[in-house]
């Protein structure tokens, strides 16, 4: 449920924020009804794609059963966390300009295509965010039975409703909670969501090549656990659950799931340093 939660509030205050800035670039133009149907048109219809691309998903992990459901929901998974990764470095480089060049690229649609243009760049961007919002809660909810899967929307119903206070809150200027602090924040979130989806779909890999005829040395590398340590922090239930759901804490780490966590950290200090810290995207 907290998974979703942040996921839904996250991405949607993302997209609160594009839609936010598109209306109050519109509001200051001569012709501000006719352009105001195209953005609300365009904002209806990114939604439309993003719940056909959740659709296309559900029948397509329905419809692959065994063996290439697994593989299809492990892709799903790690693309899950790419997709995090590329996010987080995507916005630490253009935060600073991300209100002027929303503007920009507004004026330029607008300009070359009339409405219509408008309408497909606020389709393009909410598409993308609710896009994106799909992966990641697939790749968070493929677990997710019964019970748990109510608790799993409920939380993504609570994280649509968070994220509405919380762009009140943010474009009421207050100094406790600013863009700067919510993207950090965020970030830092997403991150250790990132590694957390990147061990799961390492799981459900190393699930499937454990029924394979391969070398034995593949066996160790995936399934011998390298140590254990559940006596003291069982990663099934208390704070050890915690830290594996957002971060991949494993208790017994195989050889493989040590050196993916290794590496996607390195991964993440080498995309990092190649981004600048982003600024409040509402500051231009």
């Amino acid at each position: 449920m907290n998974q979703s939660l942040f996921i839904v509030w996250r991405e949607s205050v993302e997209a609160l924020l594009v839609i936010g800035i598109l209306h109050a670039w519109i509001s200051q133009r001569a012709e501000r009804g006719r352009s105001m149907a195209f953005l609300w048109g365009g904002v209806a219809l990114g939604l439309l794609l993003s719940a056909a691309l959740a659709l296309i998903i559900l029948f397509a992990g329905e419809w692959l059963a065994g063996a290439a459901g697994e593989w299809f929901q492990a892709a799903l998974v790690l693309l899950a966390s790419v997709l995090i990764l590329q996010m987080v470095g995507w916005m630490r480089r253009h935060g600073r300009t991300f209100k002027r060049d929303l503007q920009q690229a507004a004026d330029v649609h607008l300009q070359r295509n009339g409405g219509v243009g408008l309408l497909l760049l606020a389709m393009l961007a909410v598409g993308r965010e609710g896009s994106e919002t799909v992966v990641f809660l697939y790749g968070l909810g493929v677990h997710k039975q019964g019970a748990a899967l109510w608790q799993f929307a409920l939380g993504g119903a609570a994280g649509f409703a968070l994220a509405l206070l919380t762009f009140v809150a943010l474009q009421a200027g207050s100094r406790l909670v600013s863009w700067r602090h919510f993207f950090m924040f965020s970030e830092v979130v997403l991150l250790l969501l990132g590694a957390s989806m990147l061990i799961a779909g390492l799981d459900r890999i190393s699930g499937q090549l454990m029924a394979l005829e391969l070398p034995e040395q593949v066996y160790a590398w995936f399934g011998n656990a390298l140590w254990d340590t559940s006596a003291g922090l069982d990663d099934a239930s208390g704070l050890g659950s915690v830290l594996a759901n957002f971060a991949g804490y494993r208790a017994m780490p195989s050889l493989a799931t040590v050196a993916a966590l290794a590496g996607y950290w390195l991964l993440v200090v080498f995309w990092l340093r190649r981004s600048s810290p982003a600024e409040s995207p509402c500051a231009n």
